[in-house]
């Protein structure tokens, strides 16, 4: 699975303003309500119910957050950068700026799985981290996530 199966470039914010995790959280749900054809306030229930079982802030200024939608064709991403790192009660209590959302159709199953292990292994790489907070346009944006690390690298 490569980054491009779930991402587009329409899919990618940068430099968004947010002062708080809940707003972060509101943001990334108005934002793909759009691109993932649903009502915002479905997505942002699922990503705070998520929230409630446990952070998605996985360290090192990243955040996965992601839930499982009724209404879905299929596996949605959504990148922001934020302009200022929020708290997001992470596991390594840094604040976050950088999120990849991830939604799954309810019968997703093994692919939603499948899908947060590929994000995750392109947010290890320390350099493409970097590459995402210093790069100014969406378009630089899409295109590190779009050849960052291979999807078969461990």
């Amino acid at each position: 699975m490569e980054i491009t199966d779930l991402l587009s470039r329409e899919a990618v914010f940068c430099s968004v303003k947010v002062a708080s995790k809940k707003q972060a959280i509101q943001e990334l749900a108005c934002r793909a309500a759009e691109i993932a054809n649903l009502p915002e306030r479905a997505i942002f229930d699922v990503l705070l119910e998520r929230e409630r079982l446990g952070t998605t802030g996985v360290g090192r200024g990243i955040a996965i957050p992601h839930g499982k939608i009724a209404g879905l064709d299929r596996l949605h991403g959504l990148f922001m950068r934020l302009e200022e790192p929020v708290a997001f009660e992470a596991v390594d209590d840094q604040p976050v700026d950088l999120l990849f959302l991830l939604l799954a159709p309810e019968e997703a199953g093994a692919d939603h799985l499948k899908a947060l292990a590929r994000i995750s292994r392109l947010f290890r790489d320390s350099a493409l981290c970097e590459n995402l907070r210093s790069n100014g346009d969406a378009d630089a944006i899409f295109k590190v996530l779009a050849n960052g690390v291979p999807a078969n690298a461990a």
